[in-house]
């Protein structure tokens, strides 16, 4: 490649031999139709090769592509364009009054790559990212155009796809009246005060919670709610209000996150936990991510806490979410209510990589399924065994790429091919 390209973190400098910013969806059809291997690059927060064409291939930007973002406000819906990202389709969305149902944590990731690798918020009512998605529109290895929508049988494979079906042009998301959020940070949640009911009720005591520890002792350092100001409150006992502005890594300045102590404001300022105007989480690091089935949670972090002595030494911090079941065949929470366990490590993947493995051994009686973008071990074996609807998927990419253009290392591996 004529310019050394990598991923957001730097841990990753894709091989493919060209990277392509077509301008218009023209040039982009006619790429697709005379390129042998394509992937295509987002915002570049995957941790792992997902993006990566390899030598034979190229990548594709779509940010050279004039932003679409087309809100239908009696319809209550919005068709966005592949290469935009949350925070400027929050805003557009939020100007005529309507909102997404949910964020994750950063706003400054693509609505494409984030639905693509099943990235979520939190809240045990709340699904995967992907759950907004009613179509998806793609451009297909022969540079022919194809929207999937709602209903059609193949959809529960189009939009946690892993890039795997085509190019992601455009999404329509479902919208709902836009509402407020007030959120606050507790400390100190001790994990001996968890059992199954006890972390139940912490988890739905707002629309979203979080929990965050650096595994340095047992129990979580700070507990962040969202609560939604159009629906009744409910008290948190089990914790201490913070006196300070937090944020969720131990060190870096509060002055990058979202607004805390309660104040009311926009959903789209207060879902995600940093503001997009600053690097989001500490801007220097790697991370990890395991969904397993919620009733699990209890007994995955204690056994978290088992090997806190390997993690914390690596670890900046460590984030519990849960997240509802969705029907996108290759989500994470494919079928099942779900607890994940995030990590933020230090930026050394040779210190990172043994623990990693460390921690998927400890919790591997739960079934854990990866986030696709993130830093994982999981042997393929394991990996088909805990997605049932694997074999449809890959029937699916067979059916609109039977030559493998938007295949690489990655997707093989996980399709067994």
């Amino acid at each position: 490649m004529t310019e050394s390209v990598t991923n957001w973190a730097g841990n990753i400098t894709y091989a493919a031999k060209e990277l392509h910013r077509p301008h218009t969806a023209d040039d982009l059809r006619a790429l697709v139709a005379d390129a042998s291997r394509v992937r295509v690059l987002g915002s570049g927060h995957s941790f792992n090769e997902i993006a990566d064409a390899g030598e034979d291939g190229v990548l594709v930007s779509l940010a050279a592509i004039p932003p679409l973002i087309e809100v239908d406000a009696e319809a209550r819906t919005v068709r966005v364009g592949g290469g935009v990202r949350y925070a400027e389709l929050a805003r557009e969305v939020h100007r005529p009054g309507l909102a997404l149902a949910n964020m994750a944590s950063l706003p400054h990731i693509s609505v494409a790559g984030s639905v693509a690798t099943g990235t979520h918020g939190s809240g045990v009512g709340n699904g995967p990212l992907a759950s907004s998605v009613r179509a998806v529109e793609l451009v297909t290895a022969d540079g022919s155009v194809l929207t999937l929508e709602r209903g059609d049988e193949r959809f529960g494979g189009a939009v946690t796809a892993l890039g795997a079906l085509g190019v992601v042009t455009a999404l329509t998301l479902d919208l709902e009246p836009a509402y407020e959020v007030e959120q606050r940070v507790f400390t100190e949640l001790p994990l001996d005060v968890l059992d199954a009911a006890t972390f139940e009720a912490v988890m739905s005591a707002a629309y979203s919670v979080s929990l965050f520890t650096d595994w340095r002792e047992p129990g979580f350092r700070q507990v962040w709610v969202k609560h939604r100001a159009d629906r009744p409150r409910t008290d948190f006992p089990w914790a201490a209000p913070a006196t300070e502005k937090m944020h969720p890594v131990p060190g870096m300045p509060g002055v990058n996150c979202t607004e805390q102590f309660g104040a009311p404001g926009p959903w789209h300022e207060r879902l995600p936990h940093f503001r997009a105007e600053f690097t989001p989480s500490s801007g220097a690091e790697l991370q990890s991510e395991y969904l397993l089935p919620r009733e699990t949670a209890v007994d995955a972090l204690r056994a978290l806490d088992g090997v806190r002595e390997t993690v914390a030494p690596v670890l900046q911090t460590c984030e519990v979410r849960t997240v509802a079941a969705d029907d996108q065949w290759m989500s994470p929470s494919y079928g099942r209510d779900t607890v994940a366990l995030h990590f933020t490590w230090i930026e050394d993947t040779a210190t990172v990589l043994p623990v990693v493995r460390r921690v998927e051994e400890a919790l591997a009686p739960f079934a854990p399924r990866p986030h696709w973008g993130k830093v994982f071990t999981t042997p393929p074996a394991d990996l088909h065994a805990r997605y049932p609807r694997l074999h449809d998927f890959r029937a699916l990419v067979h059916e609109l790429d039977p030559e493998g253009v938007f295949g690489n290392a990655f997707v093989r591996g996980v399709l067994g091919d």
